[in-house]
């Protein structure tokens, strides 16, 4: 069994289209097609989401390349699955996307301890003013840095 953390993929435009609020790590329930398809890196979390109903949180959205070498019965790319959160997470996040308006994006994704885990972030949307800003930002930051370097 492997120790430590390694990052298999990461969602940086939810990090451009939203302001992430706070963040939460989640297990995922996967079949182990889908799990060796993560270890070789082919998952994609673009466009992702997630859902409460009935007491549980689905992520839709997230593209799992089906395994090669699997057989006949891979699932679905793009099937909904559970994320495994404990029920007061659930009733806290949830609330606060019925209430403020707030949306549950996933991250990451990453194995920890040779198990997958997903990072998901509560975010609130940005408008178009508030990307420039970012961007005009970011743009001075490298710039700045760009200047202490040459000293």
């Amino acid at each position: 069994m492997q120790k430590g953390t390694k990052q298999v993929s990461s969602n940086r435009a939810a990090y451009h289209e939203d302001y992430v609020e706070d963040k939460l790590e989640a297990g995922i329930a996967l079949t182990g097609t889908e799990v060796k398809s993560i270890r070789r890196g082919s998952i994609n979390l673009k466009d992702s989401y997630c859902v409460f109903k009935n007491g549980e949180c689905m992520v839709h959205g997230l593209h799992i390349s089906p395994y090669k070498e699997g057989n006949i019965f891979n699932p679905d790319p793009l099937r909904e699955r559970r994320l495994l959160l404990h029920k007061t997470e659930i009733r806290k996040w949830g609330a606060e996307v019925q209430r403020s308006g707030y949306t549950v994006v996933p991250l990451a994704v990453y194995l920890k301890d040779s198990r997958v885990k997903l990072e998901l972030g509560l975010c609130k949307g940005k408008k178009l003013y508030d990307k420039r800003d970012s961007a005009a930002k970011r743009d001075a930051d490298r710039e700045i840095e760009r200047k202490l370097k040459e000293r």
